[in-house]
Parts: structure tokens; C-alpha cells; sequence
């Protein structure tokens, strides 16, 4: 499946057509104010191709935008093909995961469900080994050696000077399900502990005994941007990846998730669920 345009040309696009309509012009109207065709007008404001800022800053200067607003997005258009440090490891990226880490960088925050395995920003390198390798059994041990190093490094953000928010919910079943064998999982349930201590993480456990709940058949993460028409919904399995983005299929995924919350157990009883865990192991 064809991934969308990153955040920043979404963004892009998202504010050109609010200019636009703010001051009452069609894309018919507005496009001839700047030799734009209604056409390319409209593939500038619905966040697909490419963009020249010259004419972003011409489009601004029509519609009466403030220097703030014009700035802003001249600085967008000129940024909107900026690769980032995941670049170099294309080798070890399928194409369908780079817009995950392009929008992973760029969210204000990331509300995650994961019914199966620990989310992979949480998880420990030999935690993140021993799935690679059961899921890419037939691939070479430094082919996943970089794979894991990626999802390591995608980590970062979590630490960075201005952290990504994460909210997890984490089904009890991905605690319980031995990966890697007792240390491995040990030491997983102990980085979770580490993690949940974070102000900028929340851990809830959702408890076996919740019994059915609001996403009983898939793990999903929203990647939540400082303008709410930007969120993304991602999903995967083996061979595809999913992005939603239709406004109010993402706002289904939001209220799943703030119900999965509730069913969920507290941040304390969570932590100490998760400190049992790793006494029982």
C-alpha cells in the first residue's frame, strides 16, 4: 500500500486550503491569482506531490495571511522534502514503515494499543532480536542486526530535549507470552517499569479479566499532531501497512482508545501488576 505525504506537507496543504477559504476564494479564483491551475492549486492543499515555495509565499501575500502565518509555511514548503537520519538504513526499512518513523518524529504524541508484543519504542534490543527473527526467520543475522539498530534508534524520541508524549495500553497478554525465554523477558518487564517512571510515558495493563473490549480484534497506534485534522491512525500485519487519515474514522480510533483507558487498569496498579510479572518469571 502507497504511503501519504509526511506531516510537514500535510500540515502544508491543511493551512493553504484554511487561508484559502478564510478569505472567500475558490481554487479556481485563487489558483489565477498566482498562474496556478485549479488543478495544481487543489494537489497543493489535498498534501500529495511536491511544492515550490515561491508560489507558497505568493499564495500567502494574496489570501492576507500575517508574516507569522506566511513564515511558517514558506518554512514548511522549503522542509517538506527534508530526509531524517533513517535515510542511511533503507536496507533495513521496508518502504512501507517509512512514513511511520517520519510521523513517529514529527507527533506531539503517540497513543498506542498493543494486544500481542511490547510497542517497539518500549522494547529492549534482545527483546526486539528475538522478534525480528521469528518474524524474518529466513533473513541474515545482520540484515536483523540493523533492523533492530533502527528500532533502537527510533527510541530517541522518548529521550530527546522535547520527548514524544506516549500513552500505552498494553494487553496483559503481551506481558505473559514468553519472548525469548525468562532473562529475556525479565529484563523486558523491568525496562517497561523503568519506562512507565517516565513523565512522559503512561503505561496502563489491560487485565485478562476485562474480558471483551473496544479493540478485541487489532493493536492500532495514533500519531496525534498539534493539529487534530493531522492524526493518523497505523495498523500492520505481515505484508501491509495501514494508514487511515479520514477524519472521522480516526476519531473512531480515539474513542477506542480513551475507552480501552478506562477498561484499563490504573498507572499505579498497572506498575505494580507489571512488578509481579517480573517476580513470577
Amino acid at each position: 500500500m502507497t504511503a501519504g505525504p509526511t506531516t510537514r506537507r500535510r500540515q502544508l496543504g491543511v493551512s493553504l486550503r484554511r487561508l484559502r477559504e478564510r478569505k472567500g476564494l475558490s481554487l479556481e479564483e485563487a489558483g489565477a491569482l498566482v498562474g496556478l491551475s485549479k488543478a495544481t492549486l487543489s494537489r497543493y492543499e489535498t498534501k500529495e506531490g511536491q511544492v515550490k515555495w515561491p508560489l507558497v509565499d505568493a499564495l500567502c501575500r494574496e489570501y492576507g495571511a500575517s508574516a507569522e502565518e506566511r513564515a511558517t509555511l514558506v518554512e514548511l514548503a522549503k522542509n517538506a522534502k527534508v530526509q531524517g537520519w533513517w535515510q542511511s538504513y533503507t536496507d533495513a526499512i521496508p518502504e512501507r514503515t517509512s512514513l511511520l518513523i517520519t510521523l513517529e518524529n514529527e507527533a506531539t504524541r503517540l497513543d498506542h494499543f498493543s494486544c500481542v508484543y511490547v510497542p517497539g519504542l518500549l522494547q529492549t534490543q534482545a527483546y526486539a532480536e528475538t522478534i525480528h527473527r521469528a518474524v524474518a526467520h529466513d533473513v541474515a543475522e545482520d540484515v536483523v542486526a540493523r533492523s533492530v539498530a533502527v528500532r533502537m534508534k527510533r527510541q530517541e524520541i522518548l529521550t530527546r530535549e522535547n520527548p514524544v508524549e506516549q500513552r500505552v495500553v498494553l494487553d496483559e497478554s503481551a506481558i505473559r507470552r514468553r519472548v525469548g525465554g525468562s532473562e529475556v523477558m525479565q529484563e523486558q518487564i523491568s525496562h517497561l517499569v523503568e519506562c512507565a517512571e517516565r513523565p512522559n510515558i503512561t503505561l496502563q495493563v489491560l487485565p485478562f479479566e476485562s474480558g471483551a473490549h473496544a479493540a478485541a480484534m487489532d493493536s492500532f497506534l495514533i500519531l496525534v499532531g498539534a493539529d487534530p485534522s493531522l492524526d493518523v491512525v497505523y495498523m500492520e500485519n505481515l505484508t501491509v501497512s495501514l494508514y487511515v487519515e479520514k477524519g472521522k474514522e480516526v476519531a473512531k480510533y480515539h474513542q477506542a482508545f480513551d475507552y480501552l483507558r478506562q477498561q484499563a487498569l490504573g498507572a499505579d496498579a498497572s506498575l505494580e501488576l507489571l512488578k509481579k510479572a517480573v517476580r513470577e518469571i
